[in-house]
């Protein structure tokens, strides 16, 4: 995901003259439904992306074109080891955390296809979801090692972080209520194996840039 431009919607506060102590349960549901309806309903320019984070509203840009291949051919290399029924997308499609209060647009994810047959509406529920990818930029490391890390640590079954500036990949799985249980992390060039349900290794050389090759001077 590229640089986070504008927040634009804080979360709304619990009733002044009421303790949230007392508030009821379902009142903190209520506002992220709220702030989701306003989130699908947001007229973003295009290519750029709405979601929820920390209690807000964050628009920024999708990933910048150098972004383009990699994030393509980590897509080609996921599908074909995917659990059946699910696809590889890099679409922009919001998916939800309800019980976290967080929706977030992956760079990459790897779903059910059933969670996008019948259905109205802009997002997708996140247990659909098989594994995520995200591809950092400068000012979205944080929101992709922190805020992601810890929302999809106990929901998702895969998250790989490409940290496009450390130039490494990084594998987490396991999830569980505290977290995710195991990760492992390797340089770019280096394989990394990417665990159940896909349980293949990946050839990471598809994140090093190559350069054209230089065309030969010819003589007459």
């Amino acid at each position: 995901m590229e640089d986070a431009v504008t927040a634009i919607l804080e979360r709304p506060m619990t009733t002044e003259n009421t303790p949230a102590a007392e508030q009821p349960r379902e009142e903190p549901l209520k506002g992220f439904e709220e702030l989701l309806r306003t989130t699908e309903e947001l007229d973003t320019p295009d290519g750029y992306k709405a979601e929820l984070i920390r209690g807000k509203i964050v628009v920024s840009p999708w990933s910048r074109l150098p972004y383009l291949w990699p994030m393509r051919e980590l897509r080609l290399r996921l599908e074909p080891h995917a659990p059946k029924g699910h696809i590889a997308e890099t679409s922009p499609f919001l998916f939800t955390f309800p019980s976290v209060e967080r929706a977030f647009g992956p760079d990459l994810f790897i779903a059910d296809g059933n969670a996008f047959r019948g259905v109205e509406g802009r997002h997708a529920d996140s247990e659909a979801l098989s594994l995520v990818a995200e591809f950092t930029s400068v000012s979205t490391r944080d929101v992709d090692w922190q805020e992601k890390l810890e929302v999809y640590g106990r929901h998702v079954p895969v998250y790989l972080v490409v940290d496009m500036q450390a130039e490494e990949i990084t594998a987490f799985w396991d999830p569980s209520d505290r977290g995710y249980h195991a990760r492992m992390t390797v340089p770019f060039g280096k394989p990394l194996t990417i665990p159940v349900p896909f349980d293949f290794e990946l050839d990471t050389n598809i994140f090093l840039e190559t350069e054209e090759p230089e065309e030969e001077e010819t003589t007459e």
